[in-house]
């Protein structure tokens, strides 16, 4: 098999969370570039990113939710599977954040936080799993982590904790589910141009201090995380379980 073959998504389906806006939307997008239909799931409506995947010649379907209310996510792969009878990737791109001095941190803002980044992210993977593991071909589990996941943050606190929480929670569903035929394995993006990061990119004194860290010199773009997402999707990753992979201009290396 080559390595256009390795990487070729036709035929598979991916459900992702967060696909609005952000990284979300470039992994959907991207992976209707491989040849995948996607489910995008998010708290409004995804008419732009229902547009990007259409321009593909993908399908794409769109489910309303708000994952961070999730106590089961066995109706969204159920809706899934009716509407393209197969269900192979899971992608937990949605995320939240709150800024303020962990002194002064209400603890519904925390929850808040755990409930959307790592709780649901946990619910998901766990209804993902149990299809998953009926199923002959291999299933894909790719949640995102962050560079909060190796260091700990200033005015970000939950986000820190959440996503700290991730690299746990990767490395101990591979451990369980590797021999099931599921790999489950997270990314960890820099600093990349977002809504959420808007406020630091307007900062004048925060963002040229980013700036001069990352040796790469530039923010990210969303699509510079969908690449590795594609990677980790297909078969070309078949051996590669609870890892976390950092993108992000070099920031890690500084």
């Amino acid at each position: 098999m080559n390595v256009r073959n390795l990487c070729d998504l036709s035929g598979r389906v991916a459900l992702v969370t967060g696909a609005r806006s952000g990284i979300g939307q470039a992994i959907s997008v991207m992976l209707a570039e491989a040849g995948a239909d996607v489910v995008g799931v998010g708290r409004q409506a995804m008419a732009e990113t229902a547009a990007l995947v259409a321009a593909t010649g993908r399908r794409f379907h769109a489910i309303q939710s708000d994952i961070g209310s999730l106590d089961s996510a066995e109706p969204l792969v159920a809706e899934t599977l009716s509407v393209f009878g197969r269900f192979d990737i899971l992608v937990n791109a949605a995320g939240i954040t709150h800024r303020q001095p962990a002194i002064d941190c209400p603890i519904d803002k925390f929850d808040l936080v755990m409930d959307t980044n790592i709780r649901a992210a946990f619910v998901l993977s766990q209804a993902a799993a149990r299809h998953f593991r009926t199923q002959p071909s291999a299933g894909r589990i790719i949640l995102i982590a962050s560079m909060l996941t190796f260091q700990g943050g200033v005015n970000v606190m939950p986000y820190a904790v959440s996503k700290s929480g991730i690299a746990g929670l990767v490395r101990a569903l591979a451990n369980e589910w590797a021999g099931l035929g599921i790999n489950v394995n997270a990314i960890a993006p820099g600093y990349i141009a977002t809504d959420m990061t808007k406020p630091i990119q307007d900062d004048p004194v925060r963002n040229p201090q980013i700036l001069a860290r990352i040796p790469a010199n530039r923010w990210g773009k969303p699509r510079d995380i969908a690449g590795l997402a594609v990677f980790l999707a297909s078969d070309a990753a078949a051996y590669c379980h609870g890892s976390i992979y950092p993108v992000d201009g070099g920031w890690l290396s500084r």
